[in-house]
């Protein structure tokens, strides 16, 4: 199966099982997940072995938490992304300066995030208030429209990708995200000016 086929209640089922120890379903969770999650890592990392270190650290932390996965809060694949950035930035840090960053790579937000004692991008997304608003306007958009989007930027799909995995014509993807992300845009500026 590839990651592009796969559904979130596919995910969520398997995590669930996972929670419960079942060997095989952690398997299927691996086989299912990996290749993207790999890729997310080399990105970060960009050397093999590290990128292979990462994600090996973050499905031994997705067997010893997914119990504490809430499918309110994110997407399974978002929630495992989650984990994989946050150990990929982990080893980065541990490895302090034995690793070449190369800045090309990485915009300087990101830069200036792992050479900052503060929490990691993801941590402070979390606790921000602007995450609060975020997931606020979120909430308020269609939920094909909301599933689009997560799709387009959680899951870093293309807009082909996010057309053949909702089965709908490009065009309307591609009208469904610009009008969504229009809406959230509105949203979020109502919300600073209140």
């Amino acid at each position: 199966m590839s990651t592009s086929d796969l559904q979130p209640a596919q995910l969520k089922n398997w995590l669930a099982a996972v929670a419960r120890q079942d060997g095989e379903a952690f398997r299927s969770l691996y086989d299912a997940t990996s290749p993207k999650l790999f890729g997310f890592a080399l990105r970060i990392l960009v050397k093999r072995e590290l990128a292979e270190e990462a994600l090996q650290e973050s499905f031994v932390s997705i067997w010893h938490n997914a119990s504490s996965y809430q499918a309110s809060l994110a997407a399974p694949m978002t929630w495992m992304t989650t984990i994989v950035r946050n150990k990929a930035f982990d080893i980065l840090r541990r490895l302090d300066n034995a690793v070449e960053i190369d800045a090309e790579n990485f915009d300087q937000d990101v830069m200036n995030a792992m050479e900052s004692n503060q929490p990691t991008p993801i941590e402070a997304l979390q606790i921000s208030g602007d995450a609060k608003a975020l997931a606020q306007c979120f909430s308020r958009l269609e939920g094909l429209h909301r599933q689009a989007i997560a799709l387009a930027f959680y899951h870093d799909l293309s807009h082909s990708e996010v057309a053949e995995q909702l089965k709908l014509p490009i065009g309307t993807v591609k009208t469904w995200i610009r009008r969504g992300l229009e809406r959230l845009r509105l949203c979020l500026s109502k919300l600073e000016g209140a």
